[in-house]
């Protein structure tokens, strides 16, 4: 194993933790039904719905991409993180664990992404 940028990778397959992501949804699961919206923020963007959580990641899907070009490392930290987070509520609001993400970019790793796409 070999170390890329903080990462241990294999020849195979990279590394991946992703125990701060399933903590993180855990703990989202957990405010989803619990408590009222004036003291949970996920449990308030639950309450606006799926359209509200869904401009939730647009935002920060644009806010990442203007941190991006502006080029400030931390920035570009800072909004994917806002940005993953929002990913998460996505993923609670369907009961789909990242494990399932996880998986399918195992299934694809390898595979152009030409050839992915016309795999479709």
């Amino acid at each position: 194993m070999k170390m890329e940028n903080g990462m241990a990778t294999s020849a195979q397959q990279p590394a991946v933790s992703q125990d701060i992501l399933d903590a993180v949804y855990q703990i989202i699961q957990q405010r989803k039904s619990q408590g009222d919206g004036e003291q949970s923020y996920v449990k308030s963007l639950y309450d606006k719905g799926l359209d509200k959580i869904l401009s939730k990641i647009g935002e920060e899907a644009t806010e990442t991409a203007v941190a991006g070009k502006g080029g400030d490392r931390d920035e570009v930290v800072y909004e994917v993180t806002d940005l993953l987070f929002h990913v998460l509520v996505l993923l609670g609001y369907y009961d789909l664990p990242p494990e399932t993400i996880f998986a399918e970019l195992s299934r694809r790793f390898g595979m152009s992404g030409i050839e992915e796409k016309a795999n479709r």
